[in-house]
């Protein structure tokens, strides 16, 4: 196999953001390796998906999207992120926060009702999900350099090339051959999941590991309802609980959409591990009741995505780290022979916004800068 010039490992919206600055220099020799059976990474908007059921069972439709991954993002601070946005033709919107919030202290008394948190700067949604923006980017970009379904076990330096070993579900073995390779997925998974030949070198590999995962801690719980009812009782939906499950909860509704509302489980990973998911769901549900109301008792569907028990997201590191407030790791080694061939682009590597959807675009854009910097890229036979 004629080797390419570049190898991105990750298919969430970094790797797919890289592939895309890749064609607007002219680069089209790349491929694209993400291990899910979709792209998206740490972002994921469900609809009518197999796991959204009703509580009765049955599976049941679901006329909106909503995010159990990454939601949020701040034109204010992110404008690059909102002109993006703007480019691809997508609609934000404000996060609903009018209306009083809920205060839960004690599972014997009912809950405190507060004046609204009104955020500042202001929080925006995209209309869709935030899949619309992984959609945006896969429909740009050929459909010959991505590929699903392969897991990238090995890279090893040979030579002037780096040999990228994967294996599929089934077991089976594939090759990638390039001069470069960008990791498009967090420095802990890099390094726990991928052997790396030579070894990278131990400080680096040290930083990398200590680098928290943003999202792989969490679970998301989301209820979808026929009507926003939380609103007619003057209520934002906005919710901080100290009884549980769910520590922290939002609106989750589309302007003339479906309602819904999600929240973050306060429960520890490991202990969410001993807890079937029938069980949370149903303690979920008797939250919604005990702060809105019998309304809440059966939502017309409902969604959990635990974050910790995603191979592709989380290691067992992850299970006792709130994955926030890190040092920003180093992008690449210092010194041969991965120095400039081995680059880090995820979020965590984002020297502004790590973690976030907009660091995500950043920590792209200076992957993609430095590899066009590199002397290795301008020699390198192509």
């Amino acid at each position: 196999m004629a080797a390419l010039q570049v190898v991105i490992i990750g298919g969430g919206l970094s790797g797919l953001y890289a592939a895309a600055l890749l064609q607007e220099h002219d680069i089209s020799d790349y491929v694209l390796i993400e291990a899910r059976d979709t792209f998206g990474g740490r972002i994921m908007s469900v609809s009518d998906a197999p796991d959204g059921m009703s509580t009765d069972g049955k599976p049941r439709s679901v006329s909106g999207r909503f995010d159990l991954g990454a939601t949020w993002f701040w034109p204010s601070m992110h404008p690059g992120l909102q002109q993006f946005i703007d480019d691809l033709g997508l609609v934000a919107f404000p996060q609903h926060d009018a209306g009083d919030m809920l205060i839960e202290r004690s599972a014997t008394a009912a809950p405190d009702r507060v004046d609204g948190y009104l955020s500042a700067p202001h929080a925006f949604r995209l209309k869709g999900g935030m899949r619309t923006l992984i959609e945006a980017l896969r429909n740009r970009l050929p459909a010959k350099a991505l590929v699903t379904g392969q897991q990238v076990v090995q890279v090893s330096k040979q030579g002037e090339h780096i040999d990228v070993q994967t294996m599929c579900s089934r077991g089976h073995a594939m090759s990638y051959h390039a001069t470069h390779v960008l990791l498009a997925v967090p420095p802990r998974l890099a390094i726990s999941r991928i052997g790396f030949d030579p070894a990278l070198p131990n400080a680096l590999r040290r930083q990398w590991e200590a680098c928290g995962t943003w999202m792989a801690p969490h679970a998301k719980y989301l209820a979808v309802f026929d009507t926003p009812f939380w609103y007619e009782q003057g209520l934002s939906g906005e919710v901080r609980s100290a009884v549980g499950p769910m520590a922290e909860i939002h609106d989750a509704s589309e302007p003339e959409g479906v309602a819904a509302v999600f929240g973050f489980l306060g429960i520890p990973a490991a202990s969410r591990r001993q807890i079937p998911d029938a069980a949370l769901r149903a303690h979920c549900r008797a939250q919604l009741v005990r702060l809105f109301g019998e309304q809440a008792v059966q939502p017309r569907a409902e969604f959990l995505k635990d974050w910790a028990d995603d191979p592709y997201t989380a290691v067992v590191a992850d299970q006792m780290s709130g994955g926030h407030g890190m040092a920003v790791p180093v992008i690449m080694p210092a010194e041969p022979p991965w120095q400039h061939r081995l680059i880090g682009i995820a979020s965590e590597w984002s020297p502004g916004f790590p973690g976030y959807v907009a660091g995500a675009l950043q920590a792209a854009h200076q992957g993609v800068d430095a590899l066009l910097a590199s002397d290795a890229l301008k020699s390198a036979p192509y």
